[in-house]
């Protein structure tokens, strides 16, 4: 068995940003393991503007933003394993992988976790109909026309405004393609404003709120698919369905964290964000193993998954020297009014915190509220809350200090 100080799961923005920094903290052993065959995750194949804007203070394409990191950690001497496939993880951080040298198994003084997220499917919505080609997902469709160069259709039906699919409206359409709609089933989009912008309406790509795709035509190849209104519950609307001919369906319907290794490690995950249940230095309940990024929870900026990286590196490197301190996680956070969760869900009340949190949908001049039960602990005036836009608010030790229980709400 290898010791190692610090072992990251995942190549992707947030294990980068947090080996770049375990190794500026000074951890001379550390090592990430990604499973692909070049670091930079997801980001190898976003080739589209608009990473970097918080970090950089600039706008970069994916490729761009991971390569400015891979850059600093080769400068710094950073080990990284490709082609590893972590095949278990046990809560005594004991890491199995298997690449080209073969079968290893690693000991860490602490793991992060950065492992990203994958797509819902066809199968985990249950769209009825027929199984021909030309069904895919948004990153499928994305990593096909970006990395390998292959046109997936020429008549495009999107299910979903999540962002990507939202970004390969547009691709697609540069790219020759007709993009005849894209629907979403909620009455509100789900991705960020911008994007519905830049992506929608720059190109005249309608999209149809509360709406789905309830039947798929076609034998070898999608020939049509059956699309419906639906009410407030989801339910369809009797008299609302047409029928769109098209030979290309994306889905774009959500993403879930890749948290195997994480339950195989005995980690409690949240029943909301799917990710790891953490405190205020992302440490999930196994002392010593820390989660971050979109494996912890979805992200819509990859600069606060780079950030929320570095933050996991730090504490992780507290955790290897033994300084971090008496960190008793006394108080539980809880989501209140109309919002979906919280971020983290237990604090020790003893020093400066970074809440990231969402809402159930959107509102506009309204106020988050942080309380303990009938005491206000702080407010902060929001003009537009949206789902799609993750909510980050830091309150200080001074303001947490003595509280028995959080709880984060939005109201007037």
């Amino acid at each position: 068995m290898i010791q190692k100080d610090i072992i990251i799961i995942g190549a992707g923005p947030a294990g980068l940003a947090a080996a770049i920094e375990a190794k500026k903290n000074g951890m001379e052993d550390v090592l990430v393991i990604e499973r692909e065959a070049v670091p930079g995750g997801i980001l190898n194949q976003c080739i589209h503007d608009g990473f970097g804007l918080i970090k950089f203070n600039e706008a970069l394409t994916g490729p761009e933003y991971a390569g400015r990191y891979v850059e600093e950690a080769k400068k710094l001497n950073v080990e990284i394993m490709t082609k590893a496939m972590v095949l278990d993880l046990n809560s005594k951080r004991e890491v199995t992988v298997v690449s080209p040298s073969g079968l290893q198994v690693y000991s860490a003084g602490a793991v992060i976790l950065a492992m990203g997220c994958r797509e819902r499917t066809r199968g985990a919505i249950s769209i009825p109909g027929t199984r021909p080609a030309g069904v895919f997902t948004a990153g499928v469709a994305q990593h096909l026309v970006n990395l390998k160069n292959i046109m997936i259709g020429k008549k495009v039906v999107i299910l979903g405004s999540g962002d990507i699919g939202l970004i390969m409206a547009r691709r697609l359409t540069l790219e020759g393609a007709e993009v005849i709609a894209v629907l979403e089933k909620l009455p509100y989009s789900s991705g960020l404003p911008r994007n519905i912008t830049q992506c929608l309406e720059d190109y005249d790509i309608p999209l149809l709120l509360s709406h789905t795709v309830i039947n798929i035509e076609g034998k070898e190849r999608v020939k049509s698919v059956t699309t419906a209104k639906v009410d407030d519950r989801g339910e369809v609307i009797r008299g609302t369905t047409r029928k769109i001919e098209c030979d290309t369906l994306i889905l774009s319907v959500g993403l879930i964290p890749e948290n195997e290794l994480s339950l195989n490690a005995e980690v409690i995950l949240d029943e909301v964000t799917s990710g790891a249940s953490v405190d205020e230095d992302l440490q999930t309940n196994i002392p010593g193993i820390f989660a971050c990024g979109n494996v912890l929870q979805v992200h819509d900026l990859v600069d606060h998954v780079s950030s929320e990286g570095e933050r996991a590196a730090k504490a992780a490197v507290n955790f290897v020297r033994g300084t971090r301190g008496d960190h008793t996680q006394a108080v539980s956070v809880k989501s209140g009014d109309k919002v979906r969760y919280i971020l983290p869900q237990r604090i020790s009340g003893k020093k400066d915190v970074i809440f990231s949190m969402r809402v159930t949908e959107p509102l506009r001049d309204k106020k988050v509220i942080f309380r303990c039960g009938l005491q206000k602990i702080k407010s902060f005036s929001m003009k537009n809350l949206n789902p799609a836009e993750m909510i980050r608010l830091k309150l200080k030790a001074q303001e947490l200090e003595g509280l028995q229980e959080l709880e984060v709400c939005i109201g007037e």
